[in-house]
């Protein structure tokens, strides 16, 4: 089963947390036990888990990344967007995740986030159920 997530993004960097709609995916697939394989289509945004009860936690890794990749350091690249390229590849662009019982399963303070690294934009992310 695959399906296609809109998620729009309001600012040039954010992680937006996109846990209950692969949820959702996994609810409606009714796959008890499999794979579920998140992806990303885009070049300047990415995916990563990470912990989604402080978010303090989503700020810092956001400041850490355009500290250590600055948005304007002398790229060659012509459409001024290097840097949104370079974090988006830090970042992945797909993670898996086990289902078991019909439930992802991810650590109790554990979320997954689209990184979006050149917004605002409608972005999409898909996500592919197996079962096995």
């Amino acid at each position: 089963m695959l399906y296609e997530l809109v998620v729009p993004t309001a600012t040039t960097t954010e992680f937006v947390n996109i846990t209950s709609k692969v949820k959702d995916c996994v609810l409606k697939s009714g796959v008890q036990n499999g794979i579920c394989y998140v992806y990303v289509p885009h070049t300047t945004a990415g995916l990563t888990i990470n912990e989604n009860a402080d978010p303090d936690v989503v700020h810092d890794m956001l400041k850490v990344l355009n500290k250590v990749i600055p948005f304007d350091d002398r790229y060659l690249h012509m459409e001024g967007n290097s840097a949104a390229h370079i974090k988006a590849s830090l970042m992945g662009f797909s993670q898996h995740l086990i289902i078991s019982n019909g439930r992802l399963l991810l650590g109790t303070w554990q979320g997954i986030y689209f990184t979006e690294f050149d917004g605002p934009r409608r972005r999409k992310a898909y996500v592919k159920i197996i079962e096995g």
